[in-house]
């Protein structure tokens, strides 16, 4: 057992769960294999708490690095604002610049509020849109964080959430009067969409989903969703905490020719700096003066610095078209590895934000053993690829060499079912009971 190891069975003991992000847990990929901890993380590499190096061709960040870990220009930029101050009595005028740059990317939109991560910021784009139209429910398609306005979804239900989050996910703790607040529909199904508005048409608030993640959207689906909301006077949300800022500079709606009324960004806008943006139109937003909508901490300096310094680099260096390519690549190469080795796998996700599953009643055991033998080969990875600007063209062709290698070893292991003796760690956890 390795320092990190052993740092996390520690961790268990005095922290709840053992991380503060879900995403973050070693028991969703191998326990007692993966490196839960780092001491420094660089362009695309990282060193674990033993000092060994991995390229990281897993999560990113989890999608928040999309430059690479420790960028220099923005790390410089955020330096500048430490050594000025990163917070006093009056407010950083950096945050009227990014409210202007994100407006200006989005031309739908007039105006802008910042919070530091995607989860309080789409609460904060709920409270508005219920403190505009005066009403409870709201529809979702999609993931958009932990608030209890979210959870609620699976109130007295058996898993409403559970092709949209993680099955079996309890709302313990969310009060129950919230019941029937928060109503789910299916991305490219339209028709689920149209049932919900017509059962709480006077009652719907907003409709609320991600633009885009796994699959694009089919013809005529999100124009029919922007009719269904301005017909309903339904505040339209899109949440591009994911997707925005990987396929364009910017939000990912502005490729689909889809305008919400607000939309959300975190994560890749800021680099791995704390920050998020509720844009919208000035009817809508400035609802916000109606509520209590405030915090002491959404007014420092270093998160606005930090985005804008990114969507400059953003731009300047044409990010999002390395972004779509290495994901190409890495999508392609997980195909053919797969076929060479005559494994059945499952790839989904928009380039950036790569997928692949394990197409067998084996795929936990599985996983786990690419995970561990791709740490062997100075990799730290597993089904996800979430690129960033840092990977390399050498770094994308030697993870696929090695996984082709990985695929070939576990076909051979499972043919002799020798598979799961050679594991070392735990088969990885695909759900929340798991891990509770």
């Amino acid at each position: 057992m390795g320092k990190s190891q052993a740092l996390y069975v520690k961790a268990k003991k005095i922290i709840p769960g053992g991380t503060q992000l879900l995403s973050k847990r070693p028991e969703l990929f191998s326990l007692g294999v993966w490196p839960a901890y780092y001491q420094k993380a660089k362009g695309a590499e990282v060193l674990d708490l033993d000092g060994n190096k991995y390229v990281d061709m897993s999560i990113g960040g989890i999608g928040a690095n999309v430059l690479g870990y420790a960028d220099p220009d923005v790390n410089k930029a955020v330096k500048q604002a430490i050594d000025d101050g990163s917070s006093s009595s009056l407010n950083c005028a950096e945050e009227v610049e990014l409210a202007q740059v994100l407006c200006r990317i989005h031309p739908w939109a007039e105006q802008a509020r910042f919070a530091r991560c995607g989860g309080e910021a789409m609460a904060v784009a709920v409270r508005i849109a219920r403190a505009l139209t005066r009403r409870d429910t709201v529809a979702i398609c999609g993931y958009h964080g932990w608030h209890d306005w979210y959870l609620a979804a699976n109130l007295g239900t058996e898993n409403a959430l559970g092709e949209h989050l993680l099955t079996g996910l309890s709302p313990t703790g969310v009060p129950k009067a919230l019941k029937g607040t928060t109503q789910v529909f299916r991305y490219n199904d339209l028709e689920s969409l149209e049932r919900l508005v017509s059962q709480h048409k006077d009652s719907l608030a907003a409709i609320i989903m991600e633009p885009i993640r796994n699959v694009y959207p089919q013809t005529g689906f999100l124009e029919g969703v922007c009719k269904l909301a301005r017909k309903n006077r339904s505040v339209l949300i899109f949440d591009e905490v994911s997707s925005g800022f990987r396929m364009n500079a910017g939000g990912a709606h502005l490729i689909l020719n889809a305008e919400p009324d607000i939309a959300v960004f975190s994560k890749a806008m800021g680099n791995g700096y704390p920050i998020a943006a509720i844009i919208g139109r000035k009817k809508v937003m400035e609802a916000a003066q109606s509520s209590f909508i405030s915090s002491t901490m959404w007014t420092e300096r270093i998160g606005p610095v930090a985005a804008l310094a990114t969507i400059r680099k953003f731009q300047i260096k044409n990010v999002a078209k390395h972004l779509m390519n290495a994901g190409k690549r890495v999508q392609e190469g997980w195909a053919q590895a797969a076929e060479k080795a005559g494994l059945k796998i499952k790839i989904s996700g928009i380039y950036p934000l790569s997928h692949f599953a394990f197409d067998d009643a084996d795929q936990p055991i599985m996983k786990a053993y690419f995970i561990q033998e791709m740490l062997k080969e100075g990799y730290l990875a597993s089904n996800l690829f979430y690129s960033m600007f840092a990977h390399t063209d050498k770094q994308v062709e030697g993870y696929l060499i090695a996984a082709e290698k990985i695929f070939k070893e576990m076909s051979e292991l499972l043919a002799r079912k020798k598979l799961s003796s050679a594991l070392k760690g735990q088969p990885a956890s695909s759900g929340f009971k798991r891990l509770t």
